[in-house]
């Protein structure tokens, strides 16, 4: 979709795709092939999420079960009991995290800090692994919805060639980035039922 929206060949392309909602993740795709993506072995692994860690010092897990805790305690806990809603003391939904940040909740402004954080690196990474970058795209219920996410995000990637257009942004505009921009920032609706059914298809099809 994005190469659509571009007017281009996918297979020319390098895009970064942020997938950011309840569960995050952001992937690398160069040539129209993904070649990485911030999940791992599980979910866990990448963005800190809405109750996921995200990456963290494994040695955190031995740290734990030296002061009592048990294994299934630890697994509820990085799951069940971190990412925005640990860091924020407040709620996994980021649009209440969002609420509490502008009225100046300090737990929910490091909550934010920590996700955009997370998501500029991960950009800037994957940028460096596929030597280059032509399109970062946002995607999901946060990436869709969230202008002051996305704000937070590409203000801190003009090194990349990203010219971002807040104007744009804040109007909930497709593209937001100004039209000389060497790096195209935009939101793509997420339609995960459609990729579905056309992966089943193309399966039954042979």
């Amino acid at each position: 979709k994005a190469a659509e929206i571009l007017g281009r060949n996918i297979a020319e392309l390098k895009i970064v795709t942020c997938h950011l909602g309840n569960g995050q993740s952001i992937c690398a795709v160069k040539h129209g092939r993904s070649v990485d993506t911030s999940m791992g072995f599980t979910p866990l692994e990448g963005l800190p999420m809405g109750t996921r860690s995200g990456s963290f010092d494994p040695e955190i897990v031995f740290f734990l079960m030296g002061h009592g805790y048990t294994a299934a305690a630890i697994k509820s806990m990085i799951n069940k009991e971190s990412g925005l809603l640990g860091l924020s003391g407040i709620s996994s939904d980021h649009r209440a995290i969002e609420e509490a940040m502008h009225a100046g909740d300090p737990n929910a402004i490091r909550a934010e800090k920590v996700l955009a954080n997370r998501i500029i690196c991960t950009i800037g990474a994957y940028a460096a692994e596929m030597g280059g970058l032509d399109t970062v795209v946002f995607t999901g219920g946060i990436g869709e919805n969230s202008p002051t996410l996305r704000r937070d995000v590409l203000e801190n990637l003009d090194f990349l060639g990203i010219d971002f257009d807040d104007e744009k942004n804040r109007a909930h505009a497709a593209i937001l980035t100004r039209p000389d921009s060497r790096v195209v920032a935009m939101v793509v609706p997420t339609n995960e039922e459609l990729q579905i059914m056309r992966e089943a298809r193309a399966a039954l099809s042979g």
